[in-house]
Formats: structure tokens, sequence, C-alpha cells
């Protein structure tokens, strides 16, 4: 029998091994000291209207004993995950909710043993909204953290939105009409409608952000005045709000204060003549000024040069009367003269010492 060389040697000492390091890395992968946890959820985000039962569903594969827990937990959009608290957990053959979801939260599996999770909510409301973790420990299955996350949001109609303006509202001028809803999942989208008959404005005129709700008018004339309509909107409904916006022509208000102003000019003037006629008219119905209780008039109408028929009663007396000053006796009582002064009208008594 010829002896084998060194080349078939070494070809078969290689048939040989392959097929025990293949058995033994199978018996060391079979023997180890456990398997991998792997935790299967949904991979797109979920949507749930408001008031609604909501349903997570949370898969897992791994041999359950007597270590086997698993815990449903939450934190609030855009917070990190080391924030999260839990919902319920299960454990020791035992189901435990706690937290401020505990009366709505429960399992649609009980006991989740069977390789799924299912967690309920109830009556969700917009504070549900956020990232749900679920977990899954079986010691000695500890390869992986076993952890699965789900995004909900909760859907909600657009609150009634409030609307609001900013801005110079004259022709020529700019304005910002502003809209905005407090509530609302998704956030709502916001559309600006001129109402009325009035034309539209121009596109080159009108810049609107259906993101923000704002929509800027710019070189405005007549035409933008009118009432405008917001609406907010998203998959859930709808609200609306309206205002009013009044463009003023300044040229126009200058032209309307002259006009008033002539008015008021015109007005005075016609109170100022009315005064004075009525002045004049009180004036002649004056007795004219006396002196020494007798009327210029009277005095005029007593002089020599009248007629007797035409004195009246005063002046037909003054003769007398001053007949009866001049023969007051001297220690008796002062001179007592009637004087004529020259440029005077009527007549004075003038008393001087003894």
């Amino acid at each position: 029998m010829p002896r084998p060389t060194p080349r078939q040697l070494d070809s078969d000492m290689a048939r040989l091994l392959g097929p025990i390091l293949c058995g033994a890395l199978l018996g060391f992968v079979c023997l180890g000291p456990g398997l991998a946890v792997e935790v299967k959820v949904p991979a797109e985000p979920l949507s749930t209207p408001a008031g609604k039962t909501a349903e997570l569903i949370c898969s897992y594969s791994t041999s359950v004993g007597d270590n086997f827990a698993l815990e449903w937990s939450f934190v609030q959009a855009g917070k990190p995950i080391s924030e999260s608290h839990p919902i319920l957990y299960f454990t020791n053959g035992h189901l435990y909710p706690t937290g401020s979801k505990a009366k709505r939260a429960s399992l649609l599996q009980n006991p989740p043993t069977g390789g799924v999770a299912t967690l309920k909510l109830t009556d969700v409301d917009p504070s549900d909204t956020g990232t749900y973790l679920c977990q899954v420990n079986n010691p000695p299955d500890f390869y992986t953290n076993g952890l699965g996350l789900i995004n909900l949001t909760v859907l909600v109609p657009p609150s009634s939105p409030l609307c609001s303006k900013s801005g110079q509202t004259s022709v020529g001028g700019s304005a910002a009409l502003k809209c905005s809803s407090s509530q609302g999942a998704p956030r709502p989208v916001y559309n600006w409608i001129h109402l009325g008959s009035s034309p539209t404005p121009s596109p080159g005129g009108m810049v609107q952000d259906e993101v923000s709700g704002q929509l800027i008018l710019t070189n405005l004339s007549l035409t933008n005045s009118g009432t405008y309509r917001c609406v907010a909107t998203n998959q859930m409904g709808s609200a609306s709000c309206e205002l009013t916006l009044s463009v003023t022509d300044p040229s126009k208000g200058r032209m309307a204060g002259a006009v008033i102003g002539v008015l008021l000019g015109v007005l005075f003037l016609s109170v100022a003549v009315f005064c004075l006629i009525k002045f004049q008219k009180e004036r002649r119905k004056k007795p004219k000024e006396t002196y020494g209780g007798i009327s210029a008039g009277a005095a005029a109408r007593a002089s020599p040069g009248a007629p007797s028929s035409a004195r009246s009663p005063v002046a037909r007396a003054l003769p007398a009367a001053l007949s009866t000053l001049y023969l007051l006796p001297r220690h008796v009582a002062p001179e007592t003269r009637l004087d004529f002064g020259s440029g005077c009208v009527g007549a004075r008594i003038v008393q001087r010492d003894v």
C-alpha cells in the first residue's frame, strides 16, 4: 500500500476539523447562557380621536419563565425617553396599573405571557399624546433591552380661533391680520377669505402664511375694506372667526375737516350777528339816562320852544319845580340850580354850599 504524501494528509485533516468546529460552535450557541429578547411594535405612528379608545400593540419573543417582567411607560412629546414614567407593569404573575392613567389603562391579554401585550387606553385626551414604551425583561435572556417605541397622537378639532389686526389702515399703508387656535391636533392650517362683494385683493398685495395664520396686506386701497374670515382646519374639523377692516382716505378727511371748519365759522358769525341785533333792540327798549330823576327827553320837551300841547306832564311841571327850587331860602338849604351844560343832553341838579 503506497504511503500518503504530506499534501494528502493536510487535505484529510481539513475535512475532519470542519465538522468538529461547526459542531462545537453550534453547541456553544445552543447551550449558551440565554436567548435574546425581541420586541416588535408598529413602525408607523398611531392616531386616535379624542374621547375614543387607543390600542397599542406590542409583541415579543422569549421563553417566559419565573423572571419574566413587562412594563408599559409614557413620555410626553418633545421630552427625552429618560423622563418616562410607568403606566402599568406585569411581574410575578400579577398586573399593576400605576400613575395618572391607571384608571384608563389595561392589557387586552392578561396575563401577557403568550407573546403579545397590547395596551388599551380609554377616553384619550390631548395629554395622552406622546411616546409609549413597551419593555420586556426575562433573565437570563438579557442580550437586548427588549424595548419598543410607539408614537401616539390624539386628534382634536381646532378650537375657535382668535382674530386680530394691526398696522396702518389708511390708503397706501399696510395691515397684518392674525388668526390662531389654542387647540387642534394635528396642528391646523389657516386660510383667510375676503367676504362681500368687494373685489378680492390682488395677489401682489396679499401674502398669506397658512402655518402661522397671518395675512399681510400691502399698499392698501379702499377696495380692501370689508369683512375677513379666517378658517382653521385639520382632519378633525374646522372653526372660524371674522373681523372688519376699514381703510380710510386721509385726503378726504382733510377735506371734510375744512368743510366743517367753514360751517362752524358761518355758524359763529350768524350767532354773533343775531346777538348784536338782539342787543340793539334791547337797548332801544330801555329808558335813556336821567339826571336828577328827569330824563333827557323830558327835559328837551320842556324847552321854551316846544308847544305846550306836545309837552309831557313832566315837562309841563318842570317850570313850577324850578321856581320852587330857586325860591328856597339860602340859609335853609344849599343853593340848588338846574344846569344845562353845553353839549349835554338833559339837565342835572347842582348843589353848592353857601
